[in-house]
């Protein structure tokens, strides 16, 4: 009987220890019970989208290049496509045998000086006029090699393209490394005849600064002379118009080279014809190289990783309630769970037809009035996530 009442004491003892933990426990199931039934009460849903950046064609012209490939995270400022550039290369090549022209014109004319510089009246003007022939000379020199180092940035950037290409090949095992090595060796030898040409391009622009100097300080020892300029006036001025159009031709140039606006992915994004209230321009684009686009195209979009709007609808009866500024509460069901505090940034103008994903039935097409709404700092969302809203 003793061992009886020892053993209903201990087994008492026992119960009241795990009492707490016990009541612990249940607590704990209590309060998820109530977070995921708090979660699963809300009045409307909708859809977190982050902004779709459209990247156009600044002109009619054919793709060259589309340097990126679908999903392929890009940052800004990086080149994702190239226009065709065969017009300007023309219009360079031109414009450097203008250069040699003008070079064989100034040559002529050195000549000539010096061939009358036995009858001119004193050296003083055969002097002077070989400074200004230096000082042409000079900008010849630096227009040629500018004209020369456009050219090659076009054979780099093709080259650039085919080391790229030829990488991921090798990796693939489709092609042998010496194909990857040749392409890179080509790159590299045209790398360096580049930058040896920016390096003859500093020195002849120091010669023109120098041979300036020698002209102008000349000048001020000695009197003036109209008729030492007017020799060399026309090929001044020819010069003056292949400097300018060099300078246009880069910028064009440029201008071919299209950009990321910001950092994130390279989207295609396929919507059902039910969705294209939710579709942004050009989100399911991506041209390819070869295609002749006009001007204002859609050739590709780059989507910001990070989504930074919640698209949602409100129907006919809480049309009343909705106004801007107006605080609701934002219930993210899916793991990590969250519920975070934002307000209404927008509203839309008129009722639209809803995403398919949002309606109650699949079968029955639903209206609702947009509204948007920001996305608070720690709430973590990817594009397209659904996430419950309450408040309204």
């Amino acid at each position: 009987m003793r061992k009886r009442r020892s053993t209903i004491c201990r087994f008492g003892r026992l119960h009241l220890r795990f009492l707490p933990i016990l009541v612990w426990l249940g607590a704990v199931a209590c309060v998820v019970i109530l977070f995921r039934h708090r979660s699963q009460r809300y009045e409307v849903l909708g859809i977190a989208q982050g902004r779709m950046h459209q990247v156009s064609a600044p002109a009619d012209n054919r793709l060259k290049i589309v340097s990126v490939e679908l999903f392929e995270n890009v940052s800004k400022g990086q080149i994702l496509a190239t226009l065709d550039d065969t017009q300007l290369s023309a219009q360079m090549a031109t414009v450097r045998a203008e250069i040699e022209h003008l070079a064989s014109q100034l040559l002529s004319l050195e000549n000539t000086m010096l061939a009358e510089a036995a009858n001119l009246e004193t050296d003083a003007i055969a002097s002077q006029r070989q400074y200004s022939v230096d000082v042409a000379g000079a900008r010849l020199r630096i227009l040629e090699q500018r004209a020369l180092i456009e050219t090659d940035k076009v054979m780099l950037e093709d080259l650039t393209l085919e080391v790229k290409i030829a990488t991921e090949l090798v990796e693939k095992d489709a092609i042998a490394l010496y194909e990857l090595q040749k392409a890179e060796t080509l790159y590299n030898a045209l790398a360096k005849k580049i930058e040896e040409n920016r390096h003859l391009l500093a020195q002849a622009e120091q010669d023109l600064q120098q041979a300036r100097q020698r002209r102008d300080e000349f000048a001020q020892r000695q009197p003036v002379h109209p008729s030492v300029d007017i020799a060399l006036d026309t090929i001044r001025k020819q010069i003056t118009v292949q400097e300018k159009l060099i300078a246009e031709l880069s910028v064009q140039r440029e201008a071919l080279k299209i950009t990321s606006p910001t950092d994130g992915v390279v989207a295609q994004i396929q919507i059902n014809s039910n969705q294209m209230t939710s579709r942004r321009a050009g989100e399911d684009v991506l041209r390819k190289p070869g295609e002749f686009v006009s001007a204002g195209d859609p050739i590709l979009v780059v989507a910001e990783t990070e989504p930074t709007e919640i698209v949602a609808y409100v129907n006919p009866q809480q049309l009343a309630k909705v106004k801007e500024s107006m605080v609701v509460r934002l219930v993210k069901s899916t793991a990590p769970a969250q519920i975070a505090s934002s307000q209404v940034t927008r509203l839309g103008p008129a009722m639209e037809l809803m995403p398919q994903k949002l309606w109650t039935n699949p079968n029955i097409a639903q209206w609702g009035r947009p509204i948007l709404i920001k996305i608070p700092p720690g709430l973590k969302l990817l594009p397209g996530e659904i996430i419950g809203i309450r408040g309204l």
